[in-house]
């Protein structure tokens, strides 16, 4: 299936699982009020918890088994096909430091909001305590020991890893020395920088790899089919000892992802855009409102392309060669709105289950959110194994990732739309850096 059919048929997955979920609340919210003296809860209802929460767990289970494959290669994938990295010379560098610009503001934007508002707090310390008791035992020791806080300078040196294959084990069982899989995604786009300095000799690798990232992707859209039963029965467990403390933290951490947003979006590029592009906001937005459109009807980065570069040539009237390369780049390359959603996610679940969080461990997150940016597949739904990954790295139960799985389809085209038109301010601002030096001829507004 293309990605514009995927984008296209979404609506309807998106629905199922809003169904799912609604279920799963509504059955959660009513074992809840059956729970006796105490708190206790009825012996119907641990039955129904121990046969929803292990279903719900396999449906994670079958996302996870194949997130180091799916990181390692799409990483690897995203800087290969950027090409020749000499021959790329200022174009490439350009947009590689807009693209980090735009990531770094959105993802430090997501996690000061969550630390400011901290929605995760909406919960009472008695749930807060149930969950910390059931979830923290399952971590195991050699997680909670492999993110101990480290110094930051100690945490910056741990970006290289010594030995690849055992930070590629321990990323997934928690028996990492290092950064664990912060590490592998650095050792990935090394990886890939080699790559294409040697073509020739890598194209077996390359291909080896291509056929990895699909083959992973294909999996990945096996477990969001089977998402309504699992995220409805992880839901359900969630919920039957939360009660209502989940909903209020939920319309918190809404409000937080929303606001974010268009904080980086009216703020942040506006701002990029003044300063580097020499271009009106409010004439920028509205001559990209095409594109803004496709983008949050398909949530789907990579079905709003053809419709970006068309607004690219059209409306910002931008030179083919710097359009075509950014944008094409930038539909799984440039997912800032992407990486806002990953950080505010993973502090957000912090909270709720009562992890406080080192300050070296939020520059993980950081760090981790906009490599994840840049991995993340540009369609619906792209974002949720690496959100995984994110949460496994700093200690927080993946099983938490159900909690916002409700509420996804909104923020999903949300984000999407913020992707999207960052990609038309890189490509904006790249344009007008190389026009100002000379290395592009000019095209003219």
């Amino acid at each position: 299936m293309s990605v514009a059919e995927s984008a296209e048929r979404s609506g309807g997955g998106h629905l199922r699982i809003l169904v799912g979920l609604a279920v799963g609340i509504l059955l959660g919210l009513a074992a809840h009020s059956l729970q006796g003296p105490g708190g206790k809860p009825s012996e119907a209802v641990t039955v129904a918890v121990s046969i929803a929460e292990p279903i719900g767990r396999m449906f994670l289970r079958l996302m996870q088994m194949v997130v180091l494959p799916l990181v390692f290669s799409a990483l690897f994938l995203a800087v290969v096909d950027v090409g020749d990295l000499r021959r790329l010379g200022r174009i490439g560098l350009t947009t590689l430091f807009f693209t980090g610009l735009l990531s770094v503001s959105a993802v430090l934007i997501g996690v000061g909001m969550v630390n400011l508002i901290k929605p995760g707090r909406a919960i009472s310390a008695e749930t807060q305590k149930t969950l910390t008791s059931r979830y923290r035992d399952k971590a195991g020791e050699n997680v909670n020991r492999a993110n101990a806080a480290k110094p930051l300078g100690q945490t910056l040196v741990d970006l290289l890893p010594e030995n690849p294959i055992q930070e590629m084990a321990g990323a997934v069982d928690g028996s990492s020395k290092g950064n664990g899989m912060l590490a592998v995604m650095f050792f990935a786009l090394l990886a890939g920088i080699a790559a294409t300095l040697r073509p020739a000799e890598t194209q077996v690798l390359t291909g080896t790899l291509r056929g990895m990232y699909e083959i992973s992707m294909t999996v990945i859209g096996w477990a969001l089919k089977l998402a309504p039963l699992g995220a409805g029965c992880l839901v359900f467990s969630v919920t039957a000892q939360m009660g209502t403390d989940i909903l209020r933290a939920l319309a918190a951490f809404v409000g937080v992802v929303i606001g974010g947003l268009l904080l980086h979006l009216l703020g942040v590029y506006s701002l990029v855009l003044a300063l580097f592009a020499k271009w009106s906001p409010v004439d920028f937005f509205r001559r990209v409102s095409s594109a803004m459109f496709v983008a949050f009807s398909t949530s789907s980065s990579s079905a709003t392309l053809s419709t970006s570069l068309k607004v690219a040539h059209d409306e910002l009237k931008l030179t083919p060669e710097t359009a075509n390369f950014v944008l094409t780049v930038g539909a799984t390359g440039n997912q800032n709105g992407t990486a806002l959603f990953e950080g505010v996610v993973v502090l957000f679940l912090a909270q709720v289950f009562g992890t406080e969080l080192s300050l070296s461990q939020q520059i993980t997150v950081v760090l981790m959110s906009v490599l994840a940016g840049v991995g993340t597949a540009g369609v619906p739904g792209g974002s949720i194994p690496l959100i995984i990954v994110v949460l496994k790295s700093v200690d927080v139960p993946a099983d938490g990732i159900a909690i916002v799985l409700g509420v996804d389809r909104i923020l999903d085209m949300s984000r999407t739309l913020v992707n999207v038109v960052g990609d038309l301010v890189v490509a904006a601002c790249v344009d007008a850096r190389l026009r100002s030096s000379g290395s592009l001829q000019q095209h003219g507004n």
